[in-house]
């Protein structure tokens, strides 16, 4: 299987690494790295469109290399499909983030923003983090994490991953808890509580500086989803799709007359004037 390796948190970061080489021990992978040159955690669906991206080959230290891109986690992928490598994805793997991408956290995830691309080109995708501490439910902004059980169970995933029923279009969405795993559980996204708030840091300038986005992010507590599995020290595997359309919202939509709507803006009720064409 030829699979496209990335992330959102730079081609250094430690839970790329442990990912890699947990990949390259799995016969019959023939395994491609292409990943940003620095952190670009939390820019989501971020593409590099104005500016010509630089590329650079990188030595690993084991005898393999890789990539890095001043990009995206979404243009790593897109350099993989448009003929940077010299094969053609069958499956793209994204992470082990630093930090888990729960809820409502997938939407600004890089991680899982790369996943996505792989879904939206028809490429099978799965997205891979890990918690910070065991029992902490926010980010994670430093310190140590071990990847490697997460490392070995995603490897698994790929191993296996023909054998897995994963509808067309979908991709997997993989937190693994910090410390002993407890079990895996098929879970839905749940729902996070965000705490930001408008902080004034300091003024410069003429200018002020502040800081919007909380450290400590909390989450509805709710049975059968990914948080409720990780607090509980299970890994989380959620199956995510890209269809945003809301069906049932259509047919409540549908029923009313928008028709009526056409060329109506601005008018009040008994207004007969009309618009001549524009020649």
């Amino acid at each position: 299987m030829k699979v496209l390796l990335t992330n959102d948190d730079g081609i250094t970061a430690s839970g790329l690494h442990a990912f890699r080489r947990a990949l390259l021990a799995i016969p019959g992978i023939e395994l491609a790295v292409i990943a940003p040159d620095s952190n670009r955690s939390a820019i989501g669906r971020g593409i590099t469109t104005r500016d010509p991206l630089y590329v650079e080959e990188v030595e690993f230290g084991d005898g393999t290399r890789g990539f890095a891109t001043d990009g995206t986690p979404v243009d790593c992928v897109r350099f993989a499909t448009l003929g940077l490598l010299d094969f053609t994805p069958e499956l793209i793997v994204s992470g082990i983030n630093h930090g888990a991408n729960l809820g409502d956290d997938i939407t600004y995830s890089g991680t899982v923003a790369a996943a996505f691309e792989g879904v939206i080109l028809d490429i099978p995708a799965i997205a891979v983090s890990q918690q910070a501490v065991r029992g902490q439910m926010g980010w994670h902004f430093g310190g140590e994490l071990d990847f490697e059980a997460g490392a070995r169970f995603a490897a698994g995933l790929v191993q296996h991953f023909e054998e897995i029923p994963l509808p067309r279009g979908t991709l997997l969405n993989v937190n693994v808890p910090a410390g002993e795993i407890g079990g895996v559980r098929v879970c839905s996204l749940g729902k996070r509580i965000y705490r930001d708030r408008l902080e004034l840091k300091d003024e410069a300038d003429g200018r002020k500086r502040y800081r919007i986005y909380g450290d400590d992010p909390s989450y509805v507590d709710e049975d059968g989803t990914d948080f409720e599995a990780i607090a509980e020290g299970c890994i989380a595997v959620t199956p995510v799709h890209f269809d945003l359309t809301d069906r049932a919202g259509m047919d409540e939509l549908g029923a009313y007359d928008l028709d009526s709507l056409v060329g109506a803006g601005g008018k009040t009720e008994g207004d007969a004037s009309t618009t001549a064409p524009s020649r």
